[in-house]
């Protein structure tokens, strides 16, 4: 399989190998003692997540400040921009995301370490994620930063962007630092991501 580094500590991106001929192709999208050298130490997948949305739907970004969860994230069906924010208040990469294209062609995973918030847009007329996560969903503790903040300045794809109610009513990164009840020095706006 093929790694490549994001420039946010801990995240990357997979490519595992595809076996193609005229009758399709076979790939093996997890591999437990294979992983084990590319995920952290003791990284167990307790719950399997499948999610449909139709075009220009964005999901997030979503993080929970109890039980984070890592997260391996694939497209099984239509293709997404996919962000990775990392909420980590002692990270050197704070407040900095990475966008990724993940479709149905290219075949990528993304893993999002714990701590970091996630979102996507659907590009294609609809689209289905598959996504293996460390820790169980917890509602109570599920929180979400709305998906246009001005600190954050992600890049959106054109389209007018499909929001649930409870997105739209989303944090600001500058929250962050009350959520988890600590002060840390922002660092200044992003230029590259």
């Amino acid at each position: 399989m093929e790694i490549t580094k994001t420039k946010l500590k801990d995240c990357f991106v997979i490519t595992p190998i595809s076996h193609q001929d005229e009758r399709g192709f076979f790939q093996e999208t997890y591999h437990e003692i294979k992983y084990s050298d590319l995920l952290p130490v003791n990284t167990r997948f307790v719950q399997d997540n499948l999610s449909k949305s139709k075009k220009n739907v964005i999901r997030g970004i979503h993080f929970q400040s109890k039980n984070p969860q890592g997260k391996l994230v694939r497209v099984v069906k239509g293709e997404v921009f996919d962000i990775a924010v990392d909420l980590r208040l002692n990270s050197p990469t704070f407040g900095k995301y990475h966008s990724e294209i993940l479709n149905s062609e290219n075949l990528k995973q993304i893993w999002i370490p714990k701590g970091f918030g996630h979102a996507f847009m659907t590009l294609s007329n609809e689209a289905i994620l598959e996504y293996k996560c460390t820790d169980f969903y917890n509602a109570d503790f599920e929180h979400t930063i709305i998906w246009n903040d001005k600190d954050l300045d992600i890049k959106w794809p054109n389209g007018k962007p499909i929001i649930s109610a409870k997105d739209s009513l989303g944090l600001k990164l500058e929250d962050i630092n009350k959520l988890f009840g600590d002060k840390v020095e922002r660092t200044s706006k992003n230029t590259q991501r």
